[in-house]
């Protein structure tokens, strides 16, 4: 799933991540969280996974951010307990999905006009729990189906 957030942690967790000396963008220039969202079970980190570094808005928040601490790159966001991984689309390169949902678009705080190549959510839309609960059962079950 391609997706972009605006809720306060993600707007929060970027502006953590992009205040590192030397790190990357994170935000769009609207202040939005670009995802791209994969089942744990088609998510890997292949090489380098000793570099990384998580964290945290609060010391009890489900949600770490996980960094590259070579060159303070963000490069994904893990939910717990959720059975999905959020990387910062950013890291990505062409050509990329394009974006099928703009989510918490009531927390956006930019004056910028909101980009319109996808449906806005005020909030968690059902649609997305309804991907991320068939995401679960095919892990479950072992489907492939996304």
């Amino acid at each position: 799933m391609s997706a972009v957030c605006y809720c306060g942690d993600c707007q929060a967790g970027g502006r953590q991540i992009e205040a590192l000396p030397g790190a990357g963008p994170v935000l769009d220039p609207d202040g939005g969280t670009p995802y791209l969202t994969y089942r744990d079970d088609r998510f890997a980190c292949v090489d380098g996974a000793e570099l990384l570094v998580g964290y945290k808005l609060r010391e009890e928040a489900p949600t770490q951010r996980f960094v590259a601490s070579c060159c303070n790159t963000g490069m994904y966001l893990k939910f717990a307990p959720g059975h999905w991984t959020s990387a910062y689309r950013l890291r990505f390169p062409d050509p990329l999905p394009p974006i099928e949902m703009r989510t918490n678009v009531a927390r956006r705080r930019s004056d910028l006009p909101l980009p319109g190549d996808a449906p806005a959510y005020r909030s968690f839309p059902l649609k997305l729990f309804r991907r991320l609960l068939m995401a679960r059962l095919a892990m479950l079950f072992g489907s492939k189906a996304r």
